[in-house]
């Protein structure tokens, strides 16, 4: 079972794994939203609308691993500068990321589908990129167990569309399973000489994707 007949079947344990993950997550969710307000500060989610399915707009919710510390003329440091050591442990781990696993409950996103980007990227997009809004965002995707963020916005994009046409229960066990090993060997959190990476500026070229505090992907 394969593409629009597996949907049903996807949303079906979707909604069964994000309550599954909130039971027995429940206890380390409050362990880093403790961690959270104690290093970082509050609020302990960071908050931000992102296009989901057909590009309609949600709130995806995950942990802070940013201050918001600030220069003397009042603007944000560089993300170096904010980026805390926890912050770094829970982006290397994912464990960030499990606050979305209520966006997965609700219907916005998926356990498995194209991460979720900026919505000023819409307009950004070339016809075919932008067919990866065919189907739900996910915690995880095809794309982030075939680099994460050490590869080209050409090459990642390129992937969202194929796990578009191909998605499967086999295909996405697969990337579960791998996603394990991916947040186990920390592979592809940042790219070279960056906190996180650099933004998406359109069409194709060897420009990563971003993933920081206000442009995660």
């Amino acid at each position: 079972m394969r593409g629009e007949r597996y949907d049903p079947l996807k949303r079906l344990i979707d909604v069964v794994g994000a309550l599954i993950g909130l039971v027995v997550l429940a206890p380390v969710m409050a362990l880093v939203a403790v961690r959270v307000r104690r290093e970082i500060g509050t609020p302990v989610l960071f908050r931000q609308q992102r296009p989901g399915r057909h590009a309609r707009q949600f709130t995806l919710r995950k942990f802070r691993t940013m201050t918001d510390a600030r220069d003397a003329g009042g603007d944000l440091l560089p993300d170096q500068a904010r980026l805390t050591p926890l912050g770094r442990f829970l982006r290397a781990s994912s464990l960030d990321e499990l606050p979305e696993l209520l966006n997965v409950l609700r219907g916005e996103m998926s356990l498995v589908g194209p991460r979720p980007l900026l919505p000023e990227y819409l307009d950004r997009y070339t016809p075919t990129q932008a067919r990866r809004h065919e189907v739900r965002p996910g915690l995880t995707g095809w794309s982030q167990v075939n680099g994460r963020n050490d590869q080209t916005w050409e090459d990642k994009l390129a992937l969202d569309v194929w796990y578009v046409d191909h998605r499967s229960l086999w295909l996405d066990v697969r990337i579960v399973v791998r996603t394990l090993a991916v947040v186990v060997t920390r592979r592809g959190v940042s790219l070279d000489g960056h906190a996180t990476t650099i933004p998406f500026q359109g069409g194709v070229g060897s420009t990563p994707p971003a993933d920081d505090e206000d442009a995660r992907g």
